[in-house]
């Protein structure tokens, strides 16, 4: 099944590459004035007394207006993506430049914005504020510390060992160091080590994307001025941003022979969030070169290990905390979300024994731990199985598996996979219509979770949030049913699904 495009002439598509990058950029200007209603703000934040922003928090119509401008924001972001990949359709001379423009165009508001799509930066000041108490983040939550509830973080996690790697640990620390307690410059700076991941992966996609023949272009275009990817990225301040792109960075270098650099680049990812440990494996086996006997492949995968090791065990030796780490990765995942597989499943085994009278609190936990027996068990076979220049892709799957078969799945998770999926190639059918529509889906998911509305508003929390649902849907609808252009993306896909079946 092809997905059709709307096709222009090689003239056509430069004369339109200006009005689509434009469309972008006023997008995330919409997206950055709408944050200023309904973004995230610490309640010490000089910001709440400004007049303004007073009245837009404040008042029934500015938080509705903002909840407006930032969702219909997001949407501009999304057409504007969808149809720059329409205008360089074919990727010629120039596609990947233009690319990066898009990419710096509609990150430079989304460096300005409130915090959206997620409050996570908040817990990283608290966690900063620990290491300068002397005390343990992989024992304490923030809870612990004075004021904690006034500098943001969400109670959620307030009582929660934190998840992150010893890497990242001494990175809040230092920021705690440059600025203080101060929300604001806080979340400026944690949102800039974010935004090194995002430049490391503007630069690092392109060149692995080569290695595999895929045009660097498209790679580029698939993962990076993604609007899902960007506002997570950038916007949040997500730490994720930063793991991705040096597990990118180390990707590449390992599949280019530069063993040493790669080892030192995935560990300082998992020194940021330990999650990208399963990618060891392969790193060694990129190593090891094509035609690799096993001996040899034993042989680096232990020089991957060992430089891994040394390297975690300094920075756990020079912040104090070791591998505590390690036990608390072990030990997370309470809960599930609706949309992930096994939150679907334990949500039906749960109401179907809920029913009969039967107890059902073993449910979730034997589910998580089928889930990760599956997904560790995957991820050796992809180890050990298949062909060395399929060796990214595996990577790719095993990483997929880890994720997909975890009962929590947060929308930038998806962003873990997607650069290496795009470097080693999705294809122009069903594989790009699924990340059209998982961005979408996770777009208008993100764009009506995560509203800030003072307490005293409370009533109106629910009406917004189904406004902005609203808004997504209707244009979901548009861009792939009524758009003269966008709807050409989708032609093929409703095509293959009003076909009738061939005859058994």
């Amino acid at each position: 099944m092809k997905v059709a495009q709307a096709g222009t002439g090689a003239g056509r598509a430069a004369d339109a590459r200006t009005p689509v990058l434009i469309q972008g950029f006023v997008g995330a200007l919409l997206v950055l004035l709408g944050s200023y209603g309904v973004g995230w703000l610490a309640a010490v934040s000089p910001l709440n007394r400004n007049s303004l922003l007073i009245t837009l928090r404040t008042e029934h119509w500015g938080v509705i207006a903002s909840t407006v401008v930032l969702t219909v924001g997001c949407w501009v972001m999304v057409r504007a993506w969808l149809r720059l990949g329409q205008v360089l359709r074919g990727w010629p001379d120039g596609s990947l430049a233009t690319v990066r423009r898009a990419c710096w165009l509609w990150s430079a508001p989304l460096l300005l914005c409130l915090p959206i799509f997620s409050r996570d930066v908040f817990a990283y000041i608290g966690q900063g504020r620990l290491v300068a108490a002397g005390q343990d983040p992989y024992q304490d939550g923030i809870s612990t510390l004075s004021n904690w509830f006034q500098l943001g973080a969400d109670v959620t996690w307030a009582e929660s060992e934190t998840p992150y790697g010893p890497l990242f640990l001494s990175i809040e620390h230092l920021v705690n160091q440059l600025v203080g307690t101060s929300p604001d410059l806080s979340v400026l700076l944690f949102r800039l080590v974010a935004f090194a991941g995002v430049v490391l992966c503007v630069v690092y996609v392109p060149r692995l994307a080569a290695l595999h023949g895929v045009s660097g272009a498209k790679a580029l275009w698939i993962t990076v001025p993604n609007p899902l990817f960007l506002i997570s990225f950038v916007a949040s301040a997500h730490n994720d941003g930063l793991m991705v792109g040096l597990a990118v960075a180390g990707t590449y270098y390992a599949a280019t022979g530069r063993g040493i650099l790669a080892v030192v680049l995935v560990t300082a990812s998992i020194g940021v969030k330990p999650i990208t440990l399963v990618l060891l494996p392969f790193i060694g086996l990129l190593w090891a070169g094509p035609g690799a006997s096993w001996p040899r492949r034993i042989r680096y995968w232990a020089y991957t290990a060992g430089l891994c090791l040394g390297i975690m065990a300094l920075i756990g030796w020079a912040n104090g905390y070791g591998f505590g780490w390690l036990a608390v990765m072990l030990g997370t995942g309470s809960g599930s979300v609706f949309f992930a597989p096994l939150g679907i499943l334990s949500s039906f085994f749960q109401g179907a024994f809920g029913a009969l009278g039967m107890e059902t609190a073993w449910v979730l936990p034997v589910l998580k731990a089928v889930g990760r027996i599956a997904s560790v068990g995957i991820a050796l076979v992809l180890i050990f199985k298949g062909t060395h220049s399929h060796l990214v892709q595996r990577l790719a799957l095993a990483f997929s598996a880890i994720v997909v078969l975890s009962p929590i799945i947060q929308p930038w998770y998806i962003l873990w996979l997607l650069p290496f999926f795009a470097a080693t190639g999705i294809r122009d059918d069903w594989q790009i219509v699924w990340v059209y529509f998982t961005v979408a889906f996770f777009v208008a998911f993100g764009a009506a979770d995560q509203i800030f509305i003072w307490q005293f508003l409370g009533w109106l929390d629910p009406w917004v949030k189904h406004l902005s649902t609203a808004i997504s849907w209707a244009a979901m609808a548009y861009l792939a049913l009524l758009d003269p252009q966008t709807k050409h993306l989708f032609r093929g896909f409703w095509g293959s699904l009003r076909a009738p079946k061939a005859a058994a």
